[in-house]
């Protein structure tokens, strides 16, 4: 079995990564030349603000009584510049959202397992083009921009890391101390004659990076009298820092400002994902070679927002985050980043049509080069009677482009000219795509074919190894030395062919994949014949509805990823199964606390998954429950007096009790002191953090008899789970471990119905011992049913009480028992942590159903691993790279997520039997006599 897990292990992570190598590689190409606008800049300098996680409304709406939140910036729109939406893509994080002002490019999806705060590809800015580039700001931020540039011209002013505090009485400070480092800087020039010199030189970028709003955004929710106030203060700021530099430049209109956001906020707190609240943000140009407000009667637009901020009469320029990169360029006369896909929003300028037209033009050229470079790329990779050109724009059709354009400029048609160059952008930009997808197709049908033969040969092992189906077929020795080599040619051929092409060496695992993975499903050719001739024996009407039910079955688990209510149909369809197959009249009780059970579970998935307030009344509720339900169960343990019942035993129990309380207590007085914004008490962090550390080892130190131990499997993850939860979802893992607990019961009855075994007395059964003395038994068609449950139960665990494929619906709320200082890594970790605990609960009882029904955790496990493979199939074909961001990145976690549940089950199996069978021996009193 080793080779065979290794195999399986080796596979999925093939197949797991194929993704990011087929749909996600990054699309930045290096080797462009830069282009630059020919006619003098209208500014000579630029300032820019980005008030880091700052919503559109939140900017522009009025307060209740009809003043507006920030006087000056309102004031600016209405009198001195031109406004608009720039709207962002998903992730809506602050690293992509700074990549995509200052940079042009939208993230490159690799930059994920960077954690959004490295360079995961060096690329080209505005800040690296500029002259100098001085910036103020967060740790997380700067640090990028001045690292990906060339020579040291971009100086960077951060504050300490540790100053980033969800829990902090007011991150409106982080503010203010980049508005008076920026006064500082100023103030100190005046003596210093180099600063002074090189702050007098034309095409110099201010960068100024407020994170107070995203601070307090996350801390105390957008719609909070903190997160508005702080808006405020940036507006002050904002009026002080610009009148200050009008006035060191002398008032010579040279200055150009831009005030706009990397991301917005939902309501709850949270970003990443593509609501509008989260994708939405203000841009605010005012200042030297910008337009001044337009005038309008009347504006289509298909959302309300005019009329909810009274701005129906200025006109409204909307324009995409990468657009502003080339905006700033064009304003100081900077070459255009290298790797930039924004298009310049001309409707901001305030010049003259020609030099409107030649901007656009070096636009144009900017992205065309980069076209450029990307298709002579793929046409050195493959064969020359293989490659299919991007027809729009063939090297003839390019160079016809180009005179056109330059032919109009020539003769004074602006518009024309304009309207040309966006053409060609437009066709630049497809033709980048097609080449980025170019191997799509071909990576995907290898992929495809590699899942199904790999499907066919778990489905066959099972058959073969673990039913009394098929009987033993010896091998001919001639037919199988054929087989060997006929594959392995086609291997050759396949990897020769790619080896012409020079392709990377990814591609040779995928398309060399599926060769071994047939040879092993043809090799088992016999199985299937006489697989074949057993199946036509059977009852042709009960084995097609074997196999419809067996579809539905799992067409429903595929449904309830993108809709949790699917969820809530299976648990009521559970809720029937006593009924169904006749169990409730052997069991009459258990089936009833069965059907309740399941229906109490099916609230779960109803329930809203985000926007919801933090609601501390009902985890101190779970927590109490979970104290009451102990009391019980060792009231009915005192009583069944059994030989095997030891006082330090229950000891453990005591202490588990009290991390119960312990973790309620701490909850509740957290939350109360974060509300009076004292912040997190350092007491209650280090209990927190000794409940996370000592629950595991008291799990350990319990008997391993079934029920006792499953019981202090509850406690110990019980205790970590309250310090984790912020409102219904506490109750969650007692409710779905009632139902796991019914679960090992009702398969017992089941076994006993299907006339399986003999019912072992469950109350003495014993984790330690059942390995070695269980008989294992051939696979049932009941066990099929079995496996699904356990799919459906950990499906259930994981979209329960949320949708984990959204990064935007963790609430940073969950971890602040822990920690309030922002560390990405660390609250990712106590997240997953909070996401794995009812995952641990549904492995722990599927191992107590696999030893108590005697089945080898082997072929259940076999039966499992198909199950999530066809799943995986279907998520595999659903992932997208186009549409709402928010459908891409769901669609991927999806895959990632089915793809991960085989091999997190494979761990979790490991884990379970850990958790159910070890047990650490406490050395017991011993007296010792003085000598």
């Amino acid at each position: 079995i080793p080779v065979f897990v290794l195999a399986g292990l080796l596979v999925h992570c093939v197949f797991l990564v194929s993704i990011f190598d087929i749909y996600f590689s990054s699309p930045l190409v290096h080797g462009m030349t830069p282009q630059q606008t020919p006619l003098p800049p209208p500014a000579k300098r630029l300032v820019l603000f980005v008030a880091d996680g700052l919503r559109a409304d939140s900017l522009y709406e009025l307060d209740s009584n009809g003043t507006p939140r920030a006087p000056y910036l309102r004031g600016i729109l209405e009198n001195n510049g031109s406004w608009g939406i720039s709207h962002t893509r998903v992730p809506t994080e602050s690293r992509p959202g700074h990549v995509a002002l200052i940079a042009g490019f939208y993230e490159d999806v690799s930059a994920v397992a960077k954690g959004w705060k490295e360079n995961p590809v060096e690329f080209d800015s505005v800040f690296n083009q500029s002259k100098y580039t001085w910036s103020w700001g967060s740790p997380d931020i700067l640090p990028m921009f001045a690292k990906g540039a060339t020579g040291d011209h971009v100086y960077t002013f951060c504050y300490a890391a540790e100053s980033e505090d969800f829990g902090a009485e007011d991150a409106a400070k982080l503010d203010i101390w980049v508005f008076d480092r920026v006064k500082s800087f100023f103030n100190s020039s005046r003596s210093n004659q180099t600063l002074f010199s090189a702050l007098n030189e034309e095409k110099v970028v201010l960068f100024l990076h407020l994170l107070g709003i995203d601070t307090n955004g996350h801390a105390h929710r957008p719609n909070s009298r903190e997160y508005k106030e702080n808006i405020k203060q940036v507006d002050e700021g904002v009026k002080e820092i610009a009148s200050m530099i009008d006035n060191f430049y002398g008032n010579d209109g040279k200055t150009a400002f831009i005030l706009t956001s990397d991301h917005g906020m939902t309501d709850w707190g949270s970003h990443g994902a593509g609501h509008p609240s989260e994708t939405l943000t203000p841009l605010i140009v005012w200042g030297a070679g910008v337009n001044y407000p337009q005038k309008v009667t009347s504006q289509l637009f298909e959302d309300n927002f005019l009329q909810e901020w009274k701005l129906e009469n200025l006109k409204r320029l909307d324009v995409n985050q990468a657009d502003i990169a080339p905006l700033m360029a064009s304003l100081i006369g900077v070459p255009f980043p290298l790797n930039s896909v924004g298009t310049l929003p001309l409707e901001y300028l305030n010049s003259s049509a020609h030099f409107k037209a030649e901007s656009m033009f070096t636009n144009a050229v900017q992205i065309l080069e980069q076209f450029k470079v990307k298709m002579s790329q793929k046409k050195e990779t493959t064969l020359s009677f293989l490659f299919t050109p991007f027809k729009p724009l063939s090297d003839s059709e390019q160079i016809n482009f180009l005179k056109k354009i330059r032919l109009y400029i020539q003769q004074q048609k602006y518009d024309e000219a304009v309207s040309l160059c966006k053409t060609l952008i437009n066709l630049a930009l497809e033709g980048l795509s097609y080449y980025h997808t170019y191997d799509r197709l071909f990576l995907g049908l290898s992929i495809a074919v590699g899942f199904v033969g790999w499907t066919t040969y778990v489905i066959l092992v099972i058959i073969k190894a673990h039913t009394s189906l098929t009987k033993t077929v010896p091998t001919n020795k001639k037919k199988s030395t054929v087989l060997f080599y006929s594959f392995a040619s086609a291997g050759m051929i396949i990897a020769f062919f790619l080896l012409i092409q020079t392709c990377p060496w990814t591609y040779y695992i995928y398309c060399l994949l599926p060769v071994p993975v047939w040879y092993a499903v043809v090799r088992e050719i016999p199985v299937v014949q006489d697989l074949a001739t057993n199946v036509l024996s059977l009852h042709i009407g009960q084995s097609i509805g074997f196999l419809l039910v067996c579809i539905l079955a799992i067409e429903i688990l595929v449904f309830s990823f993108f809709y949790r209510s699917a969820l809530t149909v299976g648990l009521l369809l559970f809720a029937g199964w006593p009924v169904i197959t006749q169990l409730w009249i052997q069991a009459k009780t258990k089936a009833l606390i069965w059907t309740l059970l399941c229906v109490l579970l099916a609230i779960f998935p109803l329930m809203p998954v985000v926007g919801r307030d933090p609601n501390i009344p009902l985890v101190i509720a779970a927590g109490l429950l979970t104290l009451l339900i102990s009391c019980f169960s060792l009231a009915s343990l005192r009583k069944s007096e059994n030989n095997y019942r030891d006082n330090e035993d229950l000891k453990v129990y005591f202490y588990q009790m009290f991390s119960v309380a312990l973790s309620t207590y701490v909850v509740s007085s957290t939350h109360n002191s974060l509300k009076n914004k004292q912040g997190l008490p350092v007491m209650n962090q280090i209990i927190s953090w000794m409940i996370l550390v000592s629950s595991p080892v008291l799990l350990l130190l319990s008997p391993t008899f079934l029920f006792q131990r499953l019981f202090s499997i509850l406690l110990s993850l019980m205790s970590i789970y309250l310090l984790l939860s912020t409102g219904y979802e506490a109750l969650f893992p007692l409710v779905l471990f009632g139902l796991m607990f019914v679960w090992i019961n009702m398969e017992q009855e089941a076994l006993q119905h299907y006339g399986l075994s003999l019912k072992p007395k469950l109350a003495v059964f014993n984790f330690t011992y059942a390995m070695d003395i269980t008989q294992f038994r051939q696979l049932h068609l009941d066990d099929v049913r079995r496996s699904f449950f356990f799919v459906f139960f950990i499906v259930t665990a994981f979209f329960g009480t949320g949708n984990i494929a959204s990064i935007n619906s963790f609430d940073p709320a969950s971890v602040y028992c822990f920690l309030t200082v922002f560390s990405p890594f660390m609250m990712g970790g106590l997240l997953l942590l909070k996401v794995a605990i009812p995952f641990v609960l549904v492995s722990c009882a599927f191992e107590a159903v696999q030893v108590t029904t005697q089945l080898s955790s082997k072929s259940l496990f076999l039966i499992v691993l198909v199950i999530s493979d066809i799943m995986a199939l279907h998520f595999f074909f659903l992932v997208k790279d186009y549409g709402s961001w928010l459908d891409i990145g769901t669609s991927i976690s999806h895959y990632v997520l089915v793809m991960s549940l085989t091999i997190f089950m494979m761990v979790m199996n490991g884990l379970a039997q850990l958790l159910t069978t070890q047990r650490l021996g406490l050395p017991r009193k011993t007296k010792y006599h003085s000598i």
